[in-house]
């Protein structure tokens, strides 16, 4: 789950650069995660922000509310929408613990969401740069800012303890 390209400590360009703030959201999502895998779902953690104020959170739902489509993205995604009375999202930074699929990555393309920040890389289903790379797609009409790696070993290790316990159960039961 470690990628040596673009991590938060690399050098990017200017707009790519993760800041201080862009950490303390981070560890806002990495609790949203935190508290998903307490409820049994796979620990991926969500937050949207607008002008340094928070608008939603969410972990991952999709077990416990039996939707395939509510991933902790998409259901903060929905929240922020809400709260702004708009489902266009301009200015909103979403902060992911894991990178985003391409469900969650077409619906924050479709709300022009302005930036992503992202926990690690998914090298099996990531489409912002992993997998396929939908932020710089040339054929889409959004563009946004990508920022990978911010708390890259934090937010990799949530994954991989979570997966290692539901294996050992698996093999015990």
């Amino acid at each position: 789950m470690t990628s040596n390209r673009n991590s938060w400590s690399a050098a990017n360009d200017s707009a790519g650069r993760a800041s201080l703030a862009d950490v303390g959201w981070m560890r806002a999502a990495r609790d949203e995660a935190v508290a998903a895998a307490e409820r049994g779902e796979i620990p991926v953690g969500a937050v949207v922000v607008l002008n340094d104020h928070l608008l939603a959170r969410s972990g991952n739902a999709s077990i416990s509310l039996n939707d395939p489509t509510a991933h902790a993205e998409i259901v903060a995604l929905r929240a922020s929408a809400a709260a702004l009375r708009n489902y266009r999202l301009p200015g909103v930074t979403l902060y992911a613990t894991v990178e985003p699929c391409i469900m969650c990555m077409g619906a924050a393309l479709h709300a022009r969401v302005s930036r992503l920040v992202f926990g690690c890389d998914d090298p099996k289903g990531g489409a912002a740069g992993s997998v396929l790379d939908l932020a710089a797609h040339q054929r889409l009409n959004h563009r946004m800012t990508v920022v990978r790696g911010v708390l890259e070993a934090e937010c990799g290790s949530l994954l991989r303890q979570f997966f290692a316990a539901r294996r050992k159960a698996s093999r015990s039961g």
